[in-house]
């Protein structure tokens, strides 16, 4: 099939509007002259290691940055929570500092009622002890406590006073823990505190082995300790001479299987 060209010149204008356009199309393609000749001239290795340093450290500071402020917006938001927190429960924390005030007050007063109800029995205990080791042809004249009578409220005064005296150069936790702790001391102590008295046994006896028997059936006792002669002299007794002796003792806490304790059984009225 032959086809006939009626329009001449309309072959080369087409051809010339392909060229025109591909000439166009190179020329946007080409980089700018400024830029063409900062890379003709940057040719030295190092001056490039130099500049993709720079670029790596500037994008590494903007991640640190960007990192950094995420943290501190956590961080913000984490204080605002326990501030909140911390005002919410504040009540809660003052009601327990009370409690446990007046838990520790209690604890003390126990302590003394407990070292007064212990103690008052003391007494009983010891004639009792001194009454069944008193051998034969032995009597005493006199049984007196030597040492001070002690208060558990005076102790517990002098406790307090000892155990604030060192508390000038303290934190102040040391300072409660070093409280608490005078606490618990003083409540222990104040039971130990109130039997360990001194006593004095002023005897007469016929026989000077019957005084060995006497000093060592005391020592043997739960409730005794301690046990010295201080003094032993011949004297006059009803015309007939005698030895006089006089005793020093102190009283010690008996083990808990020594003491025996029966319920108080108090019947109704009716």
């Amino acid at each position: 099939m032959i086809e006939i060209n009626l329009l001449p010149g309309d072959g080369k204008k087409k051809r010339r509007a392909k060229t025109a356009t591909a000439s166009k199309f190179e020329f946007n393609l080409k980089p700018p002259p400024w830029l063409a000749g900062i890379t003709e001239k940057i040719t030295d290795k190092y001056m490039l290691g130099a500049v993709g340093a720079v670029g790596v450290s500037g994008l590494l500071l903007v991640l640190l940055f960007l990192s950094q402020t995420a943290r501190a917006a956590m961080l913000d938001a984490r204080e605002t929570q326990a501030v909140k927190d911390s005002a919410q429960f504040s009540a809660v924390l003052n009601a327990k500092m009370k409690a446990e005030a007046t838990r520790d007050s209690l604890y003390q007063q126990i302590a003394i009622i407990k070292s007064i109800d212990d103690s008052r029995y003391l007494w009983s205990h010891l004639m009792y002890e001194i009454s069944n080791a008193l051998p034969q042809y032995t009597w005493l004249t006199q049984v007196t406590q030597t040492s001070q009578p002690k208060s558990v409220a005076m102790a517990d005064t002098i406790a307090k006073k000892a155990a604030g005296s060192d508390s000038s150069t303290m934190t102040p936790r040391q300072r409660a823990l070093e409280r608490d702790r005078a606490k618990r001391a003083r409540s222990d102590s104040l039971l130990a505190s109130a039997k360990d008295i001194k006593f004095k046994l002023v005897g007469q006896t016929v026989d000077i082995q019957a005084l060995t028997r006497f000093m060592k059936s005391l020592e043997a006792s739960p409730f005794i300790q301690n046990v010295q002669l201080s003094r032993s002299d011949l004297v006059q007794a009803e015309g007939k001479e005698v030895t006089e002796f006089t005793l020093e003792a102190e009283t010690q806490a008996p083990p808990p299987f020594a003491i025996k304790t029966v319920p108080l059984i108090v019947s109704a009225v009716h």
